[in-house]
């Protein structure tokens, strides 16, 4: 029946595609702490990408089609130097921090791009989103509890990880207006890949055949991650499919207690329960005055 309705009018696909997403992510997250830090942040991180560049494959054609300027070639390093610096943050916080902590803190990320789209981008900031921003930021609060208990390295760790991949998603939504996706995202995979080099190579240590399959397998599943999540917003709004993203909430908890012993923390459950309903509510209201335009037009 959901084939018979319009492209992005099918929300039970979208939601099973989300899903998926959620799942492919907790996937990756689960094969990093099992890891466990036995390779340095910097080479896993390289690693993960130099295996995800058989995927650019299909859009080196758009790329050298593509009539791109010097400043969209430095908008491009930007955006490749700040998602570097968020990729090595973040399998260093998983190696540091619980699951649920490392999930619930990435969905920081949307708010800080919320405050970014209004300050350098020139988006309304209504009253309402403001409100929803001032209550996700007062679920971060309730996952760190500063002053209640010590933070460690993982945890700030984390904070600028959601800032550094917030602030390239900014740059990417600036480009994508002047090229394809194919082009916004093949440009991302080569540029961390380059940037990455140089901190893999002071970091670099051998590696066994065992490691290298678990690194194919978190290649594996953070490019499924990324197709599914593809076409869950092809199938379905974002106001459909973003509450979805608490499940992957949910199964990080219940990972981190039953696999790997990490017990569940009510406040980081809490402070992340906050967190992605002020997010859905930010969606729910952009995709409200999306049809609202749409309909003005």
């Amino acid at each position: 029946m959901d084939q018979n309705l319009p492209k992005a009018d099918r929300p039970l696909v979208g939601v099973f595609w989300m899903i998926v997403t959620g799942l492919c992510f907790v996937a990756v997250t689960a094969t990093v702490k099992h890891m466990d830090g036995s390779l340095p942040a910097a080479q896993f991180a390289f690693l993960r990408y130099v295996l995800g560049l058989i995927f650019v494959i299909p859009m080196i054609r758009p790329m050298l089609n593509a009539d791109m300027t010097r400043k969209m070639f430095l908008l491009f390093s930007i955006r490749g130097a700040l998602q570097t610096g968020g990729v090595i943050l973040w399998f260093y916080a998983m190696s540091q921090i619980t699951i649920a902590e490392v999930t619930a803190m990435n969905y920081l990320s949307p708010v800080y791009i919320t405050i970014g789209a209004a300050l350098f981008l020139g988006e309304k900031f209504a009253a309402r989103r403001l409100i929803a921003v001032v209550a996700a930021l007062v679920g971060a609060l309730i996952i760190l509890r500063p002053g209640v208990r010590e933070l460690s390295s993982g945890h700030f760790a984390m904070i600028f990880t959601a800032i550094f991949f917030a602030a390239g998603y900014l740059i990417a939504k600036r480009l994508s207006g002047q090229v394809s996706a194919a082009v916004v995202i093949g440009m991302l995979s080569i540029t961390v890949t380059i940037g990455l080099a140089p901190f893999a190579w002071v970091a670099w240590q051998p590696m066994t055949w065992e490691q290298a399959a678990w690194m194919l397998v978190v290649a594996a599943f953070a490019t499924g991650g990324h197709y599914a999540m593809t076409l869950a917003f092809q199938a379905a709004p974002v106001s459909v499919t973003q509450p979805v993203t608490f499940l992957q909430l949910v199964w990080a908890v219940l990972l981190g207690a039953f696999v790997f012993n990490e017990g569940i923390d009510q406040w980081v459950v809490l402070g992340g329960v906050i967190i992605i309903a002020a997010i859905s509510y930010i969606s729910w209201r952009e995709a409200a005055a999306k049809r609202r335009m749409a309909r003005e037009a």
